[in-house]
């Protein structure tokens, strides 16, 4: 099934002397020269008004809201597919453990001084060993996922000791983790109540930048150097800010239930995190399990510690420290690319449901390592959003059947393979700065909103008065 993405994903550079004009790769009534007042004709101002409440994503693509129901969805899927095996799944993770000990113990016994003397060989072996030892423990992150949305068995015992174990391993508050993601679950897409990387509204962005929002009209292109930054940032820290300040998720904690979020913000001290029993992200049933959660943190702590002071802390760093932060790496960057594209939809909250909110997501390939170590969460990811308790062995089979029913709203980018993965995150840093409706958009339209940007790429921002 083809995206509704441009086939080649050209992207468009607007004319900075003329950026009141959409560009496309395709022909569209807003490429014609529009006729002058003195010979407008009662069909020619319906059209302008039927192009007036088009919804047009970054690149120019029309966009029609999803029609379809959860029930078609899920009537669409073999009933087969809904089929959760404790032994499947726990054989996956014995089989990643395994993988991990025994990289470790080869490298730990063989790249040595005495085995490579030459010692720059040695430090690009260690190098390739973070990097594999990272991407089997997102392997193991995955399969966590899996526990925390009850795909793993049928199990919830077996599901959440699997899951607080390995995310534990991992420093990851399960139960914490849990909650939170699965209210990002039930409001995909919605601008108010999403908790995984809602976009900047067009004044938060330009608040960012120290703007005021009709300036960014203009084309004021951020540098690659600055993109570039952005990035590593994004990368490097973007996972434990979210868990130490809930950077990315939604800020509207007044709403939560019992007066929680009064006064609370995200940000630093503010009480908003996922460690706080407290915190305005959990109900206070809740807060056993946020305990729970801290424990796992502080005994898998407590061992490293141990580790570090008898084998020191240079070789934690090596063993375990450095491909923590690969595995954060692969963890912020799958994500990111689940929901942030350019051709993806976001919606205001009376527009928002659940059909829509989860055809904003969008399946990429990442080759042998996604299929094979990442479990299949960077191929699947719409499926998963629709029917999370599908297990990821099934997922595949699962999303053939639904792209039947999604037609042209189900989003992939497959056919550019593991390497437009990465150019993916560079298209979508440079593309996707704010969302805002489309210009003239009115009604229910006016409630879609796409990205925009200061670069100069598809679409212009919509003009407002100074």
């Amino acid at each position: 099934m083809s995206s509704t993405a441009l086939p080649k994903r050209v992207a468009l550079h607007r004319n900075a002397t003329d950026s009141s004009v959409p560009s496309s790769v395709t022909p569209s009534p807003l490429d014609s020269p529009r006729q002058s007042p003195s010979t407008t004709s009662l069909s020619s101002l319906a059209s302008e008004a039927e192009v007036s409440s088009k919804m047009l994503d970054t690149y120019g693509n029309e966009f029609k809201i999803p029609d379809y129901t959860i029930k078609q969805i899920r009537d669409a899927i073999p009933p087969h597919c809904y089929e959760r095996k404790a032994l499947t799944s726990l054989y996956y993770v014995f089989r990643d453990v395994f993988w991990l000990a025994t990289i470790f113990y080869v490298f730990h016994n063989y790249v040595t001084p005495e085995t490579v003397p030459y010692k720059p060989a040695r430090v690009v072996l260690w190098a390739l060993y973070t990097i594999v030892q990272g991407l089997f423990g997102t392997g193991v992150w995955v399969l966590a996922h899996e526990c925390g949305h009850q795909a793993f068995s049928p199990s919830k015992v077996l599901n959440d000791t699997v899951g607080w174990i390995c995310h534990s391993a991992l420093l990851v508050p399960y139960f914490s983790w849990k909650i939170s993601h699965g209210k990002h679950h039930k409001a995909t897409g919605n601008i108010a109540r999403d908790m995984v990387f809602v976009p900047k509204t067009r004044d938060q962005y330009a608040s960012r930048v120290g703007k005021a929002m009709h300036e960014l009209n203009e084309l004021m292109e951020e540098t690659p150097i600055a993109t570039a930054f952005n990035l590593v940032l994004q990368q490097l820290f973007g996972w434990p800010m979210y868990l130490i300040t809930n950077v990315t998720g939604h800020n509207n904690h007044e709403r939560q239930p019992e007066g929680r979020g009064k006064g609370k913000q995200n940000g630093y001290f503010g009480g908003v995190n996922h460690f706080n029993p407290s915190s305005p992200l959990y109900e206070a049933k809740d807060a056993k399990l946020i305990v729970l959660s801290d424990i796992g943190l502080a005994i898998v702590g407590s061992i490293l510690y141990l580790v570090g002071s008898k084998y020191g802390w240079m070789n934690l760093l090596v063993w375990y420290g450095i491909p923590y932060l690969w595995v954060n790496h692969w963890l912020v960057a799958i994500t990111y690319l689940q929901h942030t594209d350019p051709t993806l939809p976001h919606y205001q909250p009376d527009v928002w449901n659940f059909a829509r909110g989860a055809a904003a997501t969008i399946d990429r390939d990442f080759g042998f390592v996604g299929r094979h170590i990442f479990h299949g969460i960077i191929e699947t990811h719409v499926l998963h959003h629709y029917v999370s308790t599908i297990p990821f062995y099934h997922a595949d089979e699962a999303s053939e059947a639904i792209k039947k029913v999604m037609g042209s709203h189900y989003r992939t980018e497959a056919h550019t393979g593991w390497t437009g993965f990465f150019k993916a995150m560079w298209t979508s840093a440079r593309v996707c700065h704010w969302v805002e409706p489309t210009e003239g958009a009115q009604g229910e339209s006016s409630g879609v909103l796409f990205y925009r940007n200061t670069n100069g790429i598809g679409v212009p921002p919509a003009k407002l008065a100074k």
